[in-house]
């Protein structure tokens, strides 16, 4: 089960398309029943929590927080990735990317750390993998 919350405004997004990526990802890593939230947040927000959980005083793009357990309704909760949508659209003109691309990465990333994979090179494969498993540019 995907779970998508969107508290911007700025930009207008395919909420459906980024539930498909993440139903897919769920299902390429056998965790078919598994819960996932994604949340599309504001600057202020994510600043906040990048404050809280990281202690670093400054916003990010993407934040993790894996679960990883059972819930008391049997559900296995994987974890919540929170994507601040104005920090993405920054690393799409870096990246040479269209927003929804730039989000696509930003979620994989986001689920890989879910999964307990940190950053490096083989981060960076994986990420590769599911690009090509999922088509996706």
């Amino acid at each position: 089960m995907v779970e998508i919350i969107n508290q911007q405004n700025s930009h207008q997004l395919r909420t459906g398309h980024f539930r498909w990526l993440l139903i897919k990802l769920l299902s390429f890593y056998g965790l078919g029943h598994g819960v996932v939230t994604l949340v599309f947040t504001t600057k202020a927000s994510i600043l906040r929590l990048n404050r809280r959980f990281r202690h670093k005083d400054r916003p990010t793009d993407v934040l993790s927080f894996p679960l990883g357990e059972k819930g008391t309704d049997g559900r296995f909760y994987v974890g919540d990735i929170v994507i601040c949508v104005s920090q993405a659209y920054v690393g799409a003109g870096r990246n040479k990317a269209n927003l929804e691309a730039e989000l696509e990465r930003l979620i994989i990333h986001g689920f890989l750390h879910l999964l307990g994979f940190n950053h490096g090179s083989e981060m960076k494969r994986e990420e590769e993998r599911l690009r090509f498993y999922l088509k996706l540019k």
